[in-house]
């Protein structure tokens, strides 16, 4: 499965608002399997999208053909795009589906790895993290994707109620030791983004 994360800095709320409803479009194109997003907590003006396809065959397809077409609704709405496509590893938790509808809250972490630990990074993800994440109050599911260049994306769902479960500073700084982190990543970046229902597709 293909994830594509969009980022973006927001100049008109409510028209881009108005135009992410537009890409209720996709439903039906073939190979998709999901699309939501919404608002940084962080930085109330940033947004992510987030969409989901079998594989990239079906989404050059789609980029070749309607997405131009469903994009224009949004022209001038917003700077500073960033997009990457990243290619999915491994779950978090078990069975991820792109589901939206009992999640409240995503947390993306992006991470750019040092060539020579990018296998200690994935394994330590899959033995370290993940366990953890999976054990945290609110945690609901998530997945761990690559790109060119030794980029790698945790995506995770969480239920806001009790998202921070045991998420907590002491965790991170004993879970991150462990996972010998500082040895494997070379920069990483993170944010909360507080999902809005009328974006999933």
């Amino acid at each position: 499965m293909l994830v594509k994360w969009i980022r973006c800095t927001v100049v008109d709320r409510r028209g881009f608002e108005r135009g992410q409803r537009k890409w209720a479009g996709l439903f039906g194109e073939p190979g998709f399997r999901g699309q939501s997003g919404g608002w940084s907590r962080g930085k109330p003006d940033v947004a992510h999208v987030f969409a989901f396809w079998e594989n990239r065959v079906f989404y050059d397809s789609f980029m070749a053909r309607e997405h131009d077409r469903l994009a224009a609704a949004q022209s001038g709405m917003y700077k500073d795009m960033q997009v990457k496509l990243f290619e999915c590893r491994f779950d978090v938790k078990t069975g991820f589906e792109p589901l939206f509808t009992d999640a409240d809250v995503l947390r993306v972490a992006h991470s750019r790895v040092y060539e020579d630990r990018v296998e200690h990074f994935a394994h330590t993800q899959k033995r370290v993290w993940n366990p953890a994440m999976a054990g945290s109050p609110g945690m609901l599911r998530g997945v761990f994707g690559e790109a060119p260049g030794h980029e790698f994306l945790v995506l995770s769902m969480w239920q806001s109620s009790a998202e921070r479960g045991k998420y907590r500073p002491e965790s991170l700084a004993r879970l991150s030791a462990l996972a010998q982190t500082e040895t494997d990543v070379e920069a990483l970046t993170g944010d909360v983004v507080q999902l809005e229902a009328s974006w999933t597709v």
